[in-house]
């Protein structure tokens, strides 16, 4: 594999909590293992520093610059699509079941460090925001075209906004005289909810909103954790990485339940039904030390099941 090395000599991407989610794998050195987060190849390297020679490791990433990580390993099968897709393109490759998956939900640093992406508050550029830059939809696109209700739910569900209905209500007032393009726009928009000491919150949330409603994060991942229950073999182990609430309600409540209100399902006996062995009871964080490391690691959670 290559360097994590981005454009311009930048760092990719950071991996975080490398060692543990790798470790929580559990490796079977001839296994079939799936990386469904490639970015800058961190995890998938360290995977396959684990492996032996008929081991197999197949890495997502619908983000054709993560194809620029990518160098030659027979061992290795890159797909540059979304994981959502996780069954078909796996059954494509000649996969029917595999030993491990491991997920990282975070934005790769690249993305947040290209000012032309639209990730970022702290950078100017276009309110671009698609992982997938062959898709059609934008988050100027949304914050142009959607209704107000529409806008204030996005805000609301994905952003956990409580201001939600005003900011969407700024939106519409600030688009009748002016095309939301650039993230200056959002910003201007946004600035009179941003109180000086939860300013950065505020803009994060919103931005977080967007990108997830851009990328149809949420529905991806409901999709990636069922079609992943089904593949993998007894004895596997799914490794997630969560770092929002959002994400780590839903991981959360499937690795309890195998479904994702967290409603436990019960034989004739009243003993609760679980495909899963939960790992660590106790949710993983980055410790101090990889924290200072790697700012961005700091609200990583990792949790980890087996599949009975």
């Amino acid at each position: 594999m290559s360097s994590q090395g981005g454009q311009n000599g930048t760092v990719y991407h950071t991996p975080a909590l490398l060692e543990e989610s790798v470790d929580g794998l559990n490796i079977c050195p001839n296994g079939v293992y799936v990386d469904v987060t490639f970015g800058g190849g961190g995890h998938s390297r360290e995977i396959l520093s684990r492996l032996a020679e008929d081991g197999r490791l197949i890495a997502f990433d619908q983000d054709e610059d993560a194809a620029g990580n990518i160098s030659a390993d027979p061992r290795f099968t890159f797909v540059h699509g979304n994981f959502r897709f996780l069954r078909n393109f796996l059954r494509y490759h000649g996969v029917e079941a595999m030993d491990g998956l491991l997920a990282d939900l975070g934005v790769s640093s690249h993305h947040f460090d290209i000012s032309e992406r639209g990730f970022s508050f702290r950078l100017p550029g276009e309110l671009d925001m698609r992982m997938n830059r062959n898709a059609q939809k934008k988050a100027a696109d949304i914050l142009n075209e959607y209704e107000e209700e529409q806008l204030s739910e996005i805000f609301f569900r994905y952003g956990e906004l409580r201001n939600a209905r005003q900011i969407a209500s700024a939106v519409i007032r600030y688009r009748q005289d002016k095309q939301i393009r650039e993230t200056d726009d959002l910003l201007a928009i946004l600035e009179p909810f941003t109180r000086r000491e939860k300013e950065k919150k505020v803009l994060a949330q919103a931005f977080q909103a967007l990108r997830i409603e851009v990328n149809g994060e949420m529905e991806a991942l409901k999709e990636m954790l069922l079609q992943a229950l089904q593949l993998l073999k007894p004895g596997g182990r799914l490794c997630v990485i969560s770092y929002h609430s959002l994400e780590d309600r839903l991981v959360k409540n499937f690795f309890k339940t195998a479904n994702f209100k967290g409603e436990l399902v019960k034989d004739f006996y009243g003993n609760v039904e679980t495909p899963f062995t939960v790992i660590n009871r106790k949710v993983i964080v980055p410790s101090e030390e990889e924290m200072q490391r790697n700012p961005r690691s700091r609200s990583a959670k990792l949790r980890i099941v087996e599949k009975k």
